[in-house]
């Protein structure tokens, strides 16, 4: 069944129902007339005895037209001496109750069921009453009763196969109706491709299961036009990113191959050269970084970590940059742990750093809290804080603040913090102070912290 189409197994399961309701409706009916012909039949054999007491009361002799019904009805007197005082032309001088029956009906008007009467080999259902001295009683065979269900049951095997067949084809067009909005969402789904990420399914207004399948798939086409716009501006970001310090570096050597007469003037464009390439690695890393954490694949080494020697690492990797910028990194005793990537930890402090040295005042310093449940690992400076309404934006990739556009950062810093703050099951933050900014990443603590 799951190899048919959607409309024929529809179609199938319709018929299936459809075939039981008229099993047990044909089947319900059949039984119903039986028992209704039944009735009929007691009834008329209980009127018929009414008719014929008064004349089977006296005991004499009867005339012989008011019993002889040739055909299928038929009537027996029997005194009490069980003899058969008078009967219908078929019938024999035999009583057509026996000992144990004539006893019963003499006690109560009885009902009795035999399989045949002499002269009439079909099976009969008798009334006995008293009337007098005598016991009547009143028969007919139940040929009527059998070929009127049988013609009726000839009806049923007729009509009711033939009515499976309306139904089910009217099932199977219903069913195409009812398919009808999904055909029409398959033919627009078939249309949307990489160039016409906007367009939608189109929404029956119906209120059911179809109606929320289109809503849902048009959210999922949203979410999907949104990555496929957040993935074009990154690769956007990127090359423009990645032209400006490989421009550099061809400047750089150009002017070393031209101009290059002493070997102070090559050995100042090669640093120089070193330096645009040492950002194009930088910057390549992080652009492999984001993107495996995009494919949900960012690898972690999960281990014990403590806080002060995290610190520790992350001043003496800045200690160079720091003493460039003649600026200073302290560190505050944190006496905490977490349970996390020592490496990815240190790269998002050390991108928390290297903004604050570039973009912060003279002094930075390492911090670690408790708090809600998580060890919070916090980037201070004093600075001039983030500009105004750049907060929001702040971990966005490529985003950078309007003073820094011009010094030389690629924007993916704080991108890349929040990467490996998601990655711990964690969270990233940045807020403005009074003097300066504060930048840290919440990790979940998995074991107190004292």
């Amino acid at each position: 069944m799951n190899r048919l189409p959607v409309r024929l197994r529809m179609t199938a399961a319709f018929a299936a129902a459809m075939a039981a309701v008229l099993a047990g409706t044909a089947l319900f009916l059949y039984l119903r007339l039986g028992s209704h012909l039944a009735t009929a039949l007691d009834r008329e054999l209980r009127v018929r005895a009414q008719d014929l007491a008064a004349v089977a009361a006296d005991g004499g002799a009867l005339p012989a037209s008011r019993f002889v019904e040739r055909g299928e009805s038929y009537v027996q007197v029997i005194g009490l001496d069980g003899r058969v005082v008078d009967a219908t032309e078929p019938l024999r001088a035999r009583p057509l109750l026996d000992q144990a029956q004539l006893a019963r009906a003499r006690r109560r008007p009885s009902y009795f069921d035999i399989p045949s009467v002499p002269g009439l080999n079909e099976p009969s259902r008798l009334f006995a009453t008293s009337v007098g001295r005598n016991l009547l009683v009143v028969g007919a065979t139940k040929q009527d009763r059998a070929e009127t269900l049988a013609a009726f049951r000839t009806e049923l095997l007729v009509a009711g196969p033939l009515a499976l067949l309306l139904a089910s084809a009217a099932g199977y067009l219903l069913a195409g109706l009812a398919l009808r909005p999904v055909e029409s969402m398959r033919r627009r789904a078939a249309t949307i491709s990489s160039e016409t990420p906007y367009d939608r399914l189109p929404v029956p207004p119906t209120g059911d299961e179809l109606e929320r399948l289109g809503a849902t798939l048009n959210e999922m086409l949203a979410r999907l036009e949104a990555g496929l716009e957040r993935e074009r501006g990154f690769v956007a970001d990127a090359g423009h990113e990645l032209r400006t310090p490989l421009a550099a570096v061809r400047t750089e050597l150009e002017l070393a191959l031209r101009h290059g007469g002493s070997v102070e003037e090559l050995r100042g464009a090669i640093g120089r050269a070193a330096q645009e390439v040492e950002r194009l690695t930088r910057l390549a890393d992080d652009l492999l970084l984001i993107a495996r954490s995009d494919r949900g694949s960012l690898p972690l080494r999960v281990d014990h970590v403590e806080i002060d020697e995290l610190f520790a690492s992350v001043r003496r990797r800045v200690e160079w940059h720091a003493q460039a910028e003649g600026k200073r990194v302290l560190a505050r005793p944190a006496g905490k742990s977490v349970q996390g990537d020592r490496l990815r930890l240190e790269q998002a402090l050390v991108n928390l750093v290297d903004n604050a040295l570039r973009y912060g005042g003279a002094s930075i310093t390492l911090a670690a809290a408790a708090r809600n449940g998580a060890v919070e690992l916090h980037v201070e400076d004093d600075g001039a804080g983030f500009p105004p309404g750049f907060l929001e934006h702040a971990f966005e990739r490529f985003s950078r603040g309007d003073a820094a556009r011009g010094r030389g950062g690629a924007g993916l810093g704080l991108a890349i913090v929040k990467t490996v703050a998601e990655a711990h099951g964690g969270s990233a933050h940045a807020e403005s102070r009074e003097r300066g900014a504060d930048v840290w990443v919440a990790i979940p603590a998995d074991e107190p912290n004292p």
